[in-house]
C-alpha cells in the first residue's frame, strides 16, 4: 500500500489513513507523540514486510501492541512527551525488574542503568542516535520486552566478566570459560521462531506453566513451590532440566528444518528480542494448581 497520495502539498491537512488504519493511529496516540500519520502507515508497513509471514496488512496490524509500538519508535525518535509517558510506565518498573534479577540493589540499579542508557540512544551511527528502541516490533507487550532486554544484558555482561577470569581460576573451580559475547549479535534466522514455537508447544501443560510462571509472570521458585504445593528446590530442578531439555529440542527442530548443527547452534545465538514470535502465546496453559502433589511432581518429570 503506496502513501504517495495520501500526502497533500505543504501539509495543510493531515493525510488521511483508511478506516483501519485511522482507529489504530488514533487508538496509538501517535498525534501526541508527533507521529504524523504517513509515518504511522510507513512504520506498519515495514515491520510487516518482515514478519507478517503471509498474512495481510490489516491482519498482522490487528495482532500487535499498536500503543507500544508507537511509544518505543516515538521515544527512538527523541520525543520528549513520549519519554515522559515511558519514564512514567516503565523506569520504576526497570530498577524493579533489574533487582529481582541481579538479587541486589546496587547491581540492579547499575544494570537498569545501562539499559536505561541502551533504550535512550547514547551510540551514535553517522549523525543518527541509535535507541535500542527501535527493535521493538509491537509483538508481545513493552513490558515483557523490556525484560527480556535486562535479561540478556545481564547475561552480556556476566559473559564479559567471566572473560576476565583467568584460565587457572577457571581451571581451579572446574569450570569451563563461557561462550565470549558478540559485539554484534547476528539477526534471527527465519527458521528459529518456527523451531521455537514447535518446542514450546510440545510441552506438557506442567512445564509450560512453570515456565511461563518462572520466565514471563516473573514469579519466584518459591512463590510457584507454593501455588504447585511443593518445595522450592524441586522447582528449581525443574526450570533447569526444561531449559537444557528446551534447547536441545529446538536444535533438534532446526536440524530438521535443514540447518546443519553448526548453523543452528549459531541460529540460536541471536537475541531474543529480534525473534519473531509470540512466546507467552506460546507457553499458553491451562491453570494448573492441582499440576503437582504434596508429594512431588507427577510421574514423568525426570527426577532421579
Amino acid at each position: 500500500m503506496s502513501v504517495a497520495d495520501q500526502t497533500m502539498p505543504g501539509q495543510a491537512s493531515a493525510p488521511r489513513l483508511p478506516g483501519l488504519f485511522a482507529d489504530l493511529y488514533a487508538k496509538s496516540r501517535a498525534e501526541e507523540f508527533a507521529f504524523a500519520p504517513e509515518q504511522f502507515l510507513q512504520m506498519l508497513q515495514a515491520i510487516a514486510s518482515k514478519h507478517a509471514s503471509g498474512l495481510k496488512l490489516d491482519e498482522y496490524c490487528l495482532t500487535l501492541r499498536i500503543e507500544d509500538l508507537v511509544l518505543a519508535r516515538a521515544c527512538a525518535a527523541g520525543n520528549e512527551r513520549a519519554w515522559e509517558v515511558f519514564m512514567l510506565r516503565f523506569r520504576e518498573k526497570l530498577y524493579d525488574v533489574a533487582r529481582q534479577i541481579t538479587r541486589e540493589d546496587s547491581a540492579g540499579r547499575e544494570l537498569a542503568d545501562c539499559v536505561y542508557a541502551d533504550l535512550y540512544g547514547t551510540k551514535v551511527r553517522g549523525e543518527e542516535r541509535v535507541s535500542k528502541l527501535s527493535f521493538y516490533n509491537g509483538r508481545g507487550s513493552l513490558d515483557g520486552w523490556l525484560r527480556t532486554v535486562l535479561a540478556q544484558e545481564y547475561v552480556n555482561t556476566y559473559r564479559k566478566q567471566r572473560r576476565l577470569v583467568s584460565l587457572d581460576e577457571e581451571s581451579e573451580e572446574g569450570v569451563q570459560f563461557a561462550a565470549p559475547a558478540e559485539e554484534d549479535t547476528p539477526p534471527a534466522h527465519p527458521a528459529l521462531a518456527r523451531a521455537t514455537e514447535d518446542a514450546l508447544k510440545a510441552l506438557t501443560p506442567e512445564d509450560r506453566f512453570v515456565l511461563s510462571s518462572y520466565f514471563l509472570d516473573n514469579r519466584t521458585l518459591r512463590d510457584i513451590g507454593r501455588t504447585l504445593r511443593v518445595h522450592e528446590s524441586t522447582i528449581s530442578r525443574k526450570v533447569e532440566k526444561l531449559t537444557k531439555n528446551l534447547r536441545k529440542q529446538i536444535l533438534k527442530n532446526l536440524t530438521n528444518l535443514g540447518l546443519s548443527r553448526r548453523q543452528a547452534e549459531e541460529a540460536l545465538s541471536a537475541q531474543p528480542s529480534d525473534l519473531a514470535l509470540d512466546v507467552r502465546a506460546s507457553l499458553a496453559q491451562d491453570s494448573l494448581p492441582g499440576a503437582f502433589s504434596e508429594k512431588g511432581v507427577k510421574a514423568g518429570d525426570g527426577r532421579g
